[in-house]
């Protein structure tokens, strides 16, 4: 069985070695498997119209798959950073236009992050035991500890989304980028620091990706992050951010471990959004 990540390594021919077209057929087989592995995280993550394809909407094999989770959440920040920009050309001053850059990053993956965030502080702060915790968890009612921690998060990304714009216009698109592509590599950890808390659910089902895929999402992240410098913010203000994020997820996964002793899907979303409120906080100094 392949390793996670190894049909992007170039294998060394023992009888010889590769000529050109053979490297250019292992070129176009590693872009495959690429746009295959993208394909695959966007239609789970995002309710974005893709073109049909063969076994489209099943669970990726996050196993294989999480390296290219960066660069799904990177499109779908552009599509928040789209909105953006069209807001501010248009006129509209720079908080109701972040506003509108947000709503359309929770309609285009349907709110699956922030629901993770609300169910889990509902289950933490609801619940005595680890059972009635994850029970609360899997009631979809809004209570008022998850009504709390959504009303917060989005302050926090409206606020200092609006504080980047002030700042210029390209600099905040690029921030909904970078922070779309490090909050979902960061929001991983869990996933590969804990076992799940169900026997069944979303994250009992999904294979888990090992330590090497989460290295792979969080490099690919830090490229991506990169384009926060092109766009006039400090790379040292963007790698702090990319730690942030990496701190903000660890903070969940530490708190999971501790209230229900594993992880499940609404600690993932829950430590996405943490990663993504962390980047854009860092980012709007």
């Amino acid at each position: 069985m392949l390793r996670p990540y190894s049909h992007f390594a170039l294998r060394k021919s023992r009888a010889r070695p590769l000529d050109k077209r053979s490297f250019q057929r292992h070129e176009g087989v590693m872009f495959a498997l690429l746009i295959d592995d993208l394909d695959a995280c966007l239609r789970f993550y995002s309710r974005l119209a893709l073109p049909y394809r063969a076994g489209s909407g099943a669970m990726p094999d996050f196993s294989r798959a999480s390296y290219a989770l960066p660069l799904a959440g990177a499109l779908i920040g552009a599509c928040g950073g789209a909105a953006l920009f069209i807001a501010r050309v248009a006129g509209v001053a720079p908080l109701p236009a972040a506003a509108c850059a947000v709503a359309v990053l929770v309609a285009v993956t349907g709110a699956l992050h922030e629901d993770g965030l609300a169910d889990l502080a509902d289950g933490f702060g609801g619940g005595r035991t680890r059972e009635r915790k994850l029970e609360i968890m899997r009631d979809s009612r809004l209570g008022s500890y998850g009504a709390c921690a959504l009303g917060l998060a989005l302050i926090l990304r409206l606020t200092a989304l609006a504080a980047i714009a002030q700042q210029g216009l390209v600099a905040a698109t690029a921030a909904l980028i970078v922070s779309g592509a490090v909050s979902r590599a960061a929001g991983l950890l869990p996933m590969v620091v804990l076992a799940p808390a169900r026997a069944d659910g979303a994250g009992a089902s999904a294979l888990r990706p090992s330590r090497e895929t989460l290295l792979a999402a969080l490099a690919i992240a830090a490229a991506v992050s990169l384009l926060a410098s092109l766009a006039g913010i400090p790379l040292q203000r963007a790698g702090l951010a990319d730690l942030a994020a990496l701190i903000a997820a660890a903070a969940v996964t530490r708190l999971a471990a501790r209230q229900i002793g594993g992880f499940t899907g609404d600690v993932l979303g829950a430590a996405q959004q943490a990663g993504e409120v962390a980047v854009l906080l860092l980012l709007s100094g």
